[in-house]
């Protein structure tokens, strides 16, 4: 059920995990996604169309075969909600580092071919949007202001970087899609919460490393745009 807002879940919820807190750039490509921006010079994108898009990708993933779709997360913050999603839904998973050559080198080992791919950062998983163009598979890319949106076929305009955010959105997903694949009748019968996709693996939690990129529970929960600027600085230390 769509809430009258035309958001598939209590706007509230949207605005707690984050979803709508953007970056301090903004991108030509992302200019039609944002609401406002804010005196501290972070950009807000508008909630609706968040929300239509995110329905819209809901949709066409229900036309292939989970065997046919990819997603890559290359990221902790989307590799854990990705994983949750995966493995309620059937879908394949690339996690962590893609590798050149995954989707056009038929002798690379995690060599693959998706009819549809989704990914979570532009940026980071631009290879995997550059193999995807040469073999004519539409992607489907979760978007934040400052990411580019080239060869991008649906652009779900979110906040890529928090955890609640990322949570919330393959919450939404994997609800949506289980829905059309019949798992469920109806939303009564999707028993997982939000903070079940937010939970680390026992993996990842062993991971030092990773586990210091976390932000606190409560920390994420109090100010998701501190948790959105964290993730971000992140962000850049890695690419450095």
């Amino acid at each position: 059920m769509v809430e009258k807002t035309g958001l598939p879940l209590k706007q509230e919820v949207f605005l707690e995990a984050g979803v709508h807190i953007g970056t301090k750039i903004r991108t030509s490509d992302m200019r039609g996604f944002v609401f406002k921006r804010r005196d501290d010079g972070l950009h807000i994108l508008d909630l609706r169309k968040s929300a239509e898009r995110l329905m819209a990708a809901a949709k066409l993933l229900a036309k292939y075969r989970p065997e046919e779709i990819t997603i890559v997360a290359s990221r902790v913050y989307s590799s854990n909600p990705a994983s949750k999603f995966a493995a309620l839904t059937g879908v394949n998973l690339v996690k962590g580092r893609f590798v050149p050559g995954t989707m056009t080198n038929i002798t690379c080992k995690s060599f693959m071919e998706p009819r549809i791919l989704l990914v979570c950062d532009p940026k980071g998983e631009r290879e995997a949007i550059l193999e995807s163009a040469k073999n004519g598979v539409p992607v489907i890319a979760l978007c934040d202001t400052d990411n580019e949106t080239k060869f991008i076929d649906l652009v779900i305009p979110i906040n890529n970087k928090g955890k609640r955010s990322l949570a919330l959105i393959f919450y939404i997903l994997a609800r949506e899609l289980m829905l059309a694949q019949g798992k469920i009748k109806g939303y009564d019968e999707f028993t997982y919460d939000i903070g079940y996709f937010e939970q680390m693996a026992m993996e990842e939690k062993a991971a030092p490393v990773e586990a210091a990129a976390e932000a606190p529970p409560a920390e994420v929960e109090a100010a998701p745009e501190a948790v959105a600027e964290e993730a971000k600085a992140e962000e850049k230390k890695e690419s450095a």
